[in-house]
């Protein structure tokens, strides 16, 4: 992540929690009392942003809060482990609790809901990458926590990538037309990759020299002879009615890719606990 962006974000997070103040904490504490309090997982998780979320959240709200011991991102915890102490004035503990809590609980969420993808096609040539089904604002945090439980990155925005979808060629009229379009339009540099949902839409992008070819929602016998026929000519991403119930049997058809709009549309937000 890039650490000029990522800590305006944080900034603007804590700011919307905070408003004009913690009405609570402030009339109960001083800013000069002190504590120790312990980042707990409390369920097996695969970790991800205690150093460069968590920690920085903290010491944003006062630069005497200091951090130890922080878990590094990727590895996995069983539950009961501490993933980080940090320490310093309660005014800045108990401000930054929630903001902290609320970002590592999502992001060791898709992490570790990652994991499990990547391990169901482990061996395989594949790779699990993520869509723009993210939520709004955590972008860049989602797609970090992707790569951090091993899988890779689709296009960050809609200005990364060429991806022409169903909807571009019903409103061009055929894939042809808009792949001419958008070849006349786009740098050499940037491939063209377009959807499809039959083996005639397989053929019609063959037909135009596409780069990246996505399979959208076919079957498992309907990939394989797709794959056939594209045979090397163009990347093959899989995507649509994947789950870890069929991300293996997807992954033995021979695509090269398969995208999961589930890693950060649907992860589960991990259980960590602040502990005084």
């Amino acid at each position: 992540m890039d650490t000029f962006l990522l800590e305006e974000q944080l900034r603007n997070f804590l700011r919307e929690d905070l408003e004009h103040g913690d009405i609570t904490t402030d009339a109960i504490f001083s800013d000069q009392e002190t504590a120790t309090v312990t980042l707990r997982a409390r369920e097996a998780l695969v970790a991800a942003g205690m150093e460069q979320v968590a920690a920085r959240v903290f010491q944003l709200l006062d630069e005497r809060i200091t951090y130890s011991r922080p878990i590094a991102d990727g590895q996995q915890v069983d539950s009961g482990q501490v993933l980080m102490t940090v320490s310093g004035p309660v005014h800045g503990l108990l401000r930054g609790e929630r903001v902290a809590l609320n970002l590592i609980q999502r992001l060791c969420g898709i992490a570790t809901l990652t994991r499990q993808y990547v391990d169901a096609v482990r061996g395989l040539k594949v790779k699990i990458v993520d869509t723009r089904k993210t939520t709004p604002g955590l972008r860049m945090l989602e797609k970090y926590a992707v790569r951090v439980g091993g899988g890779r990155n689709h296009r960050y925005s809609l200005s990364d990538g060429v991806l022409i979808k169903d909807n571009h060629i019903a409103a061009c009229g055929s894939i042809q037309r808009a792949v001419e379009k958008a070849r006349a339009a786009v740098p050499h540099t940037i491939a063209i990759e377009v959807e499809t949902d039959t083996l005639e839409q397989v053929q019609e992008c063959l037909d135009c020299g596409v780069q990246i070819i996505m399979l959208d929602n076919m079957d498992c016998n309907t990939m394989r002879q797709a794959v056939s026929m594209i045979n090397g000519k163009a990347l093959i991403e899989a995507s649509g009615g994947v789950n870890l119930d069929t991300v293996r049997g997807i992954a033995e058809t021979g695509v090269d890719i398969i995208s999961v709009g589930a890693l950060t549309h649907s992860a589960r937000a991990c259980d960590i606990g602040l502990d005084w």
